[in-house]
């Protein structure tokens, strides 16, 4: 039987706490013992990669504190809980099932007669099912054309993890025979994005997804009735071009007005949407259905070591016990993603709003007010990138902002070429380790303006090859990192309702309902 309590309650986190500023990271990542901290820190991943934390402000007495805190709060049997099906989303009264989409873990969990594992995969196959017949000509446009390009009409959850997860391997798929289909993402409500899409497509040789949960999210359905009003001017027919993934309950889900529609529930938050129809119609018609398998295996398969009591052998419970040592002890209030790889260039984006989205909170599961700190803010931009651009906060600013690398020994594509002795991929290997020794052990100097202060604690996530079956690992290690983290902040990480004030003014000012500061604003776009 798991019981939810606050973080300050827990008498492990009271001892974490006088614990703070317990290792000095210029001191301990010096020479010699440096090098024997990388080599015992780490923890091994799926899909062959690694979370090393040695450059972390922690040592073995804070492990052992941290181990204590994930077996008072009972942090895996929680999970455990999720995954077989309790309500852990008390704000909606809801499951939350998105590692059952990944078909491994847990028993089978029934939901009004239905078998919900059984659900993703039938909807997966029909996704599966559709995707081969689009590349076999089975299915065409109205002239019996093939269609080449998929684009994705959503926002938030319906467009940031499908979006990351596509530029991540459009690169990689090209190289290795799997791209299918180009795909292109609308998301903003602003006409400039969905303008711009439709001029660099084929509309006659385009399938358009319209992805909404609910079938009334406002900027998705304006950018549909955009798509819809360039594909009749074009002399075509929408309903042979436009798929949706929806629930069964919303008003898309049996229109005539799509040529076929793939269903989704509300045991899926959209920010963990990717691994349902959200992410699976597109991928699956972009690079072939067993890509998108490849990625589910490899997020199955880095669950399997979210299951494990020793936080040594979990990375992601160990990943996000020490991002609480940081936020509530040591009180830093940012975590930067920083991924070695152009592929990954929506990553930090996606993990935004993954992260800030559900432990954004300040009440608890109860809807208590906390009486600490809970979920960061999160930001990032690929290396070597963000070296010309933030990095200098990052090492010479007042702010402590403990740091998140991703990196990989190979490129994806395996074009390369010798430059002043080294390749392209080795001087990016380069960049990134240097860059884990500069933040942690810094420079001292004379001239205060050239000195690097050090102390800034990193981990690094580091692999062979960004493959499918990597990124998938990599994703899910980040999604359970944030859900851990909620358990121990004791806040509900699955509903979103910082979003919705700002939808409902929205709608006053389109409808001319507004006053005071509300009808200012609006006034001053003339609206």
């Amino acid at each position: 039987m798991v019981t939810w309590n606050n973080l300050d309650t827990l008498t492990s986190y009271a001892k974490l706490k006088d614990l703070k500023d317990h290792v000095d990271i210029k001191e301990a990542m010096a020479g010699e013992n440096g090098a024997k901290r990388v080599a015992e820190y780490s923890a091994p991943m799926a899909s062959g990669l690694s979370f090393n934390y040695a450059a972390k402000q922690v040592d073995d007495e804070v492990l052992d504190v941290l181990a204590e805190l994930a077996d008072e709060h009972q942090l895996v049997d929680k999970f455990e809980e999720l995954y077989n099906g309790a309500i852990i989303n008390t704000g909606e009264q809801r499951l939350v099932l998105h590692h059952l989409a990944r078909r491994q873990l847990g028993k089978d969990v029934i939901v009004d007669g239905v078998n919900k594992r059984d659900f993703y995969v039938e909807q997966q196959k029909k996704a599966a099912d559709f995707a081969n017949k689009v590349h076999a000509g089975e299915i065409t446009n109205e002239a019996g054309e093939t269609f080449t390009t998929v684009v994705q009409i959503g926002i938030g959850g319906s467009d940031l993890g499908p979006r990351a997860l596509y530029i991540a391997l459009e690169n990689w798929a090209k190289t290795n025979g799997c791209a299918k289909m180009e795909a292109k993402f609308i998301s903003n409500v602003d006409p400039d994005d969905a303008a711009a899409v439709l001029n660099s497509i084929d509309v006659s040789r385009s399938l358009f997804i319209v992805v909404s949960k609910s079938g009334t999210t406002l900027e998705t359905l304006t950018n549909e009735a955009f798509v819809k009003d360039a594909l009749v001017k074009a002399g075509l027919n929408p309903s042979k071009h436009m798929l949706t993934a929806t629930s069964e309950t919303s008003p898309l889900a049996k229109s005539d007005d799509y040529l076929a529609a793939f269903f989704m529930d509300d045991f899926i938050g959209g920010r963990y949407s990717s691994v349902s129809s959200v992410g699976g119609v597109i991928l699956s018609l972009a690079f072939g259905p067993d890509v998108f398998a490849r990625i589910l295996d490899g997020m199955a398969e880095e669950d399997k070591l979210a299951t494990n009591k020793d936080i040594k052998a979990n990375p992601d419970l160990l990943d996000a016990l020490i991002g609480v040592y940081e936020r509530n002890v040591q009180g830093y209030p940012e975590t930067a993603v920083l991924p070695y790889s152009q592929a990954l260039s929506r990553f930090p984006a996606h993990l935004q709003q993954c992260d800030m989205e559900s432990n954004g909170k300040s009440v608890n599961r109860f809807g208590e007010p906390v009486d600490y700190v809970t979920g960061p803010i999160i930001f990032g931009e690929p290396g070597t990138n963000g070296q010309h651009s933030f990095y200098q906060l990052l090492h010479q600013g007042t702010d402590i902002v403990p740091l998140q690398f991703v990196g990989f020994k190979d490129s994806q594509l395996a074009t390369d070429v010798v430059i002043e002795g080294s390749t392209s991929q080795k001087k990016l290997c380069a960049n990134v380790a240097a860059q884990i020794v500069a933040f942690a052990c810094g420079k001292d100097d004379e001239n205060n303006n050239k000195k690097f202060e050090g102390g800034r604690p990193s981990s690094i996530i580091i692999g062979d090859q960004l493959t499918p079956e990597s990124l998938g690992s990599l994703l899910a290690h980040f999604e359970n990192k944030i859900m851990f983290q909620g358990f121990i902040w004791n806040v509900n990480s699955f509903d979103q309702e910082g979003v919705q004030l700002g939808k409902v003014l929205a709608k006053r000012v389109l409808a001319h309902e507004t006053d005071g500061a509300l009808k200012a604003y609006s006034d001053l776009f003339e609206i």
